[in-house]
């Protein structure tokens, strides 16, 4: 699998979530060099995802701005899997839920 195949089952899952928005952020001229793949706002909170597939890692800019998402009070992570969108989107649920 690729990331865009990967992406697009993430974007599949999300829109079954409940009080869930979210993009794909689009790279390219007009973009933002180093924005996560995916920008969520489920429940209120900022979730970031950066879609990564086998070993492949973020780029320094990718976990720059991912430090600096987490560093502002929002959720960032790389995620491989659907199931790690859905470990994070419970983590990040308990954090602020309780």
């Amino acid at each position: 699998m690729n990331e865009a195949a990967l992406i697009q089952k993430i974007r599949k899952y999300l829109a079954t979530v409940p009080e869930c928005f979210f993009w794909k952020e689009h790279g390219g001229q007009y973009g933002t060099a180093g924005i996560p793949d995916i920008i969520v706002c489920h429940r209120g909170r900022f979730i970031a995802l950066e879609a990564k597939v086998g070993r492949n890692t973020p780029t320094k800019l990718q976990a720059a701005t991912i430090d600096q998402i987490r560093k502002a009070g929002g959720t960032a992570a790389v995620v491989y899997s659907v199931e790690d969108v859905q470990t994070v989107i419970s983590e990040t649920e308990a954090l602020y839920d309780g």
